[in-house]
């Protein structure tokens, strides 16, 4: 937002170099159809007034003449376009809004969650608009319109990633390796694609795919040296029944060594937003590590999440912990009953981000955690709403016509801080200085709030991280101070924890 950026042309015979878009409004190439003389072309700006307070102008530029024709003015809901091979058509991405009702397939949810991204293909000639994933769950991360007429797109499919091909009106998974598909490049002129892929028990390998047969081929293995002698646990699937309509889904994973006779402190992870806790190799939250460390992992995806249709990805709307907060108590009473090797006195608990929140959240609401991480959660919605980076914006997804002079209910009943008093649970409070997402005084109000009520609560602050810990020195210690905690309350070996965190004698 501090810089401005236009087009221009770089013409290879002459060498010229011309300016193809000028004004106040940054101009993006959308995409440059296949004979190469017509460019997709779009703006944005705010617009503070209107809900989802953004607008967006789509152009049609012919190149040789540098003649512009306006698509669509003033778009409420944001979308991004590619040309289909012949260039008669556009195949669009955009959230379930984002052509009115057309794409929505909600249920008797009012607001749809425009994180949630479907596909449509529009006709430049006749301007029809066909809403082609309405009935299809998986969310689309990225489409590719194939010269051989077939539509690929990389999807968020439960909490895997996978692929499928669009042909004669229907979706077909294409079975290939790998639970994560991470990279796709597609041959121009061949019916040739190559990939990465990793799973939860292996890092990324790189595949071949013909797009003839669909017939996939390992390529390359670059970390199989350094993981040929490493064995990891067992990770299976679990899946929990919360009431009729809704099944939560779930997957745990066990140390190396597990002995079912044995009983095992337990990690709750969740994200409880709007995107899945995906089966990532490593990673921010590395649950091999955890499990190498004595630990029962389990990771479930609670009501709000993408991939599992748009009436469950709806239900993020208004939520903000209502529903998730009892999918997640009732999932883990179920999840450590059905379990006899989980020690229930022994379960913690952690997210970051709105996954923080959760935590924080859930800290009021229940006592069957021995304790509690959150990283850079948000303890008062309106204060993150009203400072956060992604405050409004990430709102119209969240807490959608709702504001903090209109809906107490959610901004102060909901938020973590005005229920400080009710927190139950031992927390730790992890945030880096510089997080522009989530705001570092999300944590200290909270931290503060505590300290008064005489609750069991750390703090501890990474010197100029940002949302995410990502120097290598510092997620050591991150990490560290993560599992030190866990040993803590759930191993009671608190010794760990005391030598990296001394008492002062203030």
């Amino acid at each position: 937002f501090r810089n401005r950026s236009y087009l221009c042309k770089y013409d290879f015979a002459t060498g010229l170099h011309s300016r193809l878009t000028w004004g106040n409004l940054s101009t993006s190439l959308m995409d440059i159809s296949a004979d190469g003389k017509k460019l997709l072309i779009s703006t944005s700006r705010p617009a503070y007034t209107e809900y989802p307070y953004n607008k967006q102008d789509i152009y049609l530029m012919d190149i040789t003449t540098q003649q512009l024709d306006t698509l669509w003015k003033d778009r409420l809901y944001s979308i991004s376009c590619t040309f289909s091979p012949d260039g008669k058509k556009l195949l669009i991405s955009g959230g379930p809004s984002a052509f009115g009702k057309l794409g929505e397939n909600i249920g008797k949810n009012q607001i749809a969650n425009q994180y949630d991204t479907q596909l449509y293909i529009y006709d430049l000639a006749t301007k029809k608009v066909d809403a082609i994933t309405r009935d299809f769950n998986p969310s689309v991360e990225e489409m590719t319109w194939h010269k051989n007429g077939n539509i690929y797109i990389k999807t968020t499919d439960a909490d895997f990633v996978h692929l499928y091909c669009y042909a004669d009106g229907k979706f077909t998974r294409i079975e290939c390796p790998g639970d994560m598909i991470l990279r796709t490049s597609f041959a121009s002129h061949a019916d040739r694609m190559m990939y990465t892929a990793s799973n939860t028990d292996y890092p990324p390998r790189i595949y071949t795919l013909n797009l003839t047969d669909n017939q996939a081929a390992l390529w390359a293995d670059p970390n199989e040296e350094q993981y040929r002698n490493i064995v990891f646990g067992e990770m299976k699937d679990w899946d929990y029944e919360y009431k009729k309509g809704t099944v939560i889904d779930g997957r745990y994973y066990l140390p190396a060594d597990f002995d079912p006779a044995k009983k095992y402190p337990l990690i709750v992870y969740y994200y409880g937003g709007t995107t899945p806790v995906s089966r990532s190799f490593g990673g921010r939250w590395p649950f091999n590590l955890y499990t190498a460390n004595g630990y029962v992992v389990y990771v479930l995806q609670p009501s709000g999440t993408i991939g599992y249709g748009q009436e469950f990805s709806a239900r993020h709307q208004n939520n903000w912990g209502k529903i998730t907060a009892d999918e997640i108590i009732a999932s883990t009473k179920a999840f450590a009953k059905a379990h006899p090797f989980i020690d229930a006195s022994k379960i913690g608990c952690m997210g970051a981000s709105y996954g923080g929140f959760t935590t924080e959240y859930l800290t009021t609401r229940t006592d069957i955690f021995a304790c509690a991480i959150s990283h850079a959660g948000i303890s008062s919605i309106s204060s993150y709403w009203g400072g956060g980076y992604w405050g409004y914006g990430y709102s119209t997804n969240a807490s959608a016509h709702a504001f903090p002079w209109n809906r107490k209910d959610i901004y102060v009943d909901q938020s973590p801080l005005f229920n400080a008093d009710q927190v139950k649970v031992p927390i730790l409070l992890i945030h880096g200085t510089k997080d522009v997402n989530v705001p570092t005084n999300e944590s200290i109000q909270f931290y503060t709030a505590l300290k008064l009520l005489g609750k069991d609560v750390e703090l501890v602050l990474v010197k100029d991280a940002d949302h995410a810990v990502v120097d290598y020195n510092q997620r050591i210690l991150w990490n560290n101070t993560i599992l030190s905690y866990f040993a803590k309350y759930l191993k009671d070996q608190p010794a760990w924890w005391e030598h990296q965190f001394k008492e002062l004698n203030l």
